[in-house]
């Protein structure tokens, strides 16, 4: 099971606009966002695919509210290893090198490394 990472969002529902879209668009990438008890801080819980998955999604919309989420889930991700790459360009296989380097914020080395040896491993 992958390890998920817990991100503190504090004031989220006054910092972002469209909070119900938001919060559907989080829930729907299967990560977990829940409020912290009684105050307004909110937690999203997720692992790393989950996160990259919703990075993805947040980055296709043009609310520039939701850019200070962007920048805590990117923060709290990292860096994908090598096998995280290889995986992410076997579930996509027709992914292009441009492509992978903005998902996964890698440099266009590491994404042509990934798609190499995924391309030239035995099936």
């Amino acid at each position: 099971m992958a390890q998920l990472i817990h991100i503190l969002l504090p004031s989220f529902l006054r910092r972002v606009m469209r909070a119900y879209e938001a919060k559907a668009i989080i829930r729907d990438s299967g990560a977990d966002l829940s409020r912290i008890g009684r105050s307004r801080n909110w937690r999203l819980s997720a692992n790393r695919e989950q996160l990259t998955a919703l990075i993805h999604e947040l980055e296709q919309t043009d609310e520039p509210s939701w850019r200070w989420v962007l920048t805590k889930l990117k923060e709290s991700r990292g860096q994908l290893t090598q096998k995280e790459l290889v995986n992410l360009v076997s579930r996509n296989p027709g992914i292009s090198v441009k492509e992978l380097v903005s998902l996964a914020s890698c440099t266009i080395g590491e994404a042509r490394a990934a798609i190499d040896i995924y391309e030239w491993q035995d099936d």
